[in-house]
């Protein structure tokens, strides 16, 4: 099936979203009009399949098409919850194309489009493509909530670089593009340049480093640092790239699913999560384990919203 290509304007978007029948491979976890139509959703899944910037391995434009077509084998029942999240409803917009005019075009047009997403009140979670995209929720939620809010970043890397391969725009940079706004709270971080430890130092931004997961208090010590409001980014090259090898950067070392399953869990309890991403898996044709991995850790958010908002 062909991805819809969508046009400038509001009003392309409204059209091009109220219209667009999904086949079942297209629908998160295969879901029925009962449980999928916009009319029922209590959650929205935006997939932006925009890659501009990659600096090592291409092809996370590829990311949010198969991480729904993985979804499809996800059980439905979590035994963790003892409940059955999808019935809160989850619909999952058409494929957002972007401007192939620069990511910071780009950008300008995911900005109408992701307000859109968010107009019906649903807990919105943006599915990647590159990790330049986190900006513009993080900003449409620091406009919203007058900038009281923090950024939850899972992520091997930092992004706090100015510019990287001569763009302001890169997916290196996207917390430095927000940071003077919403301070990110970085977690499984194991590489940054000397610059971003500068500026780290200078902001005082919590970063748990990877060699820290599973030391005693770490959890705490990232909970401290979030305000009540929390946007979450989850790049998924925060886990060892055993787990998830299928990442543009992979870097040695961090995270486990039970690491990552832990902190997302009292996250979503303790603060309010307003919105999420999941961002920067580039898949490998015939490993399907990642991206069914990526599939149950967007399932997993929704359940943990679910039991919050029952």
């Amino acid at each position: 099936m062909g991805q819809r290509r969508h046009r400038r304007g509001s009003s392309a978007l409204k059209r091009a979203m109220s219209d667009f029948s999904w086949e079942d491979p297209y629908a998160f976890l295969g879901l029925g009009e009962e449980f999928a139509s916009l009319e029922r959703a209590q959650v929205a899944l935006l997939p932006v399949p925009f890659e501009a910037t990659t600096s090592y391995k291409e092809g996370t434009r590829r990311g949010p098409e198969a991480i729904l077509q993985a979804s499809r084998h996800v059980e439905l029942y979590d035994h963790e919850l003892d409940s059955e999240p999808f019935r809160v409803g989850i619909h999952t917009y058409p494929m957002v194309e972007l401007t192939a005019g620069g990511p910071e075009a780009a950008l300008a047009e995911l900005r109408e489009r992701y307000a859109e997403a968010c107009a019906g009140g649903r807990f919105v979670i943006m599915l990647g493509g590159e990790h330049t995209i986190t900006q513009v929720p993080a900003l449409y939620w620091a406009d919203r909530l007058n900038d009281e809010l923090g950024i939850l970043q899972f992520d091997a890397h930092a992004d706090l670089r100015d510019s990287f391969h001569g763009t302001l725009w890169s997916h290196a940079c996207v917390m430095r593009r927000v940071v003077d706004r919403v301070k990110p709270t970085g977690v499984g971080i194991r590489a940054i340049d000397i610059e971003e430890k500068r500026l780290i130092d200078e902001l005082g931004l919590t970063m748990v480093y990877a060699e820290e997961l599973g030391r005693p208090a770490w959890e705490e010590r990232v909970l401290a640092a979030l305000p009540e409001n929390v946007y979450l980014s989850f790049d998924v090259d925060f886990f060892d790239p055993a787990l998830v090898p299928a990442t543009g950067t992979p870097e040695p070392g961090g995270g486990t699913w039970d690491q990552a399953m832990t902190l997302l869990r009292r996250v979503f309890a303790e603060k309010n999560v307003v919105a999420a991403d999941v961002v920067e898996l580039a898949p490998l044709p015939g490993i399907v384990a990642p991206d069914f991995l990526v599939a149950k850790l967007v399932y997993k958010m929704i359940g943990y919203w679910e039991a919050k908002n029952r």
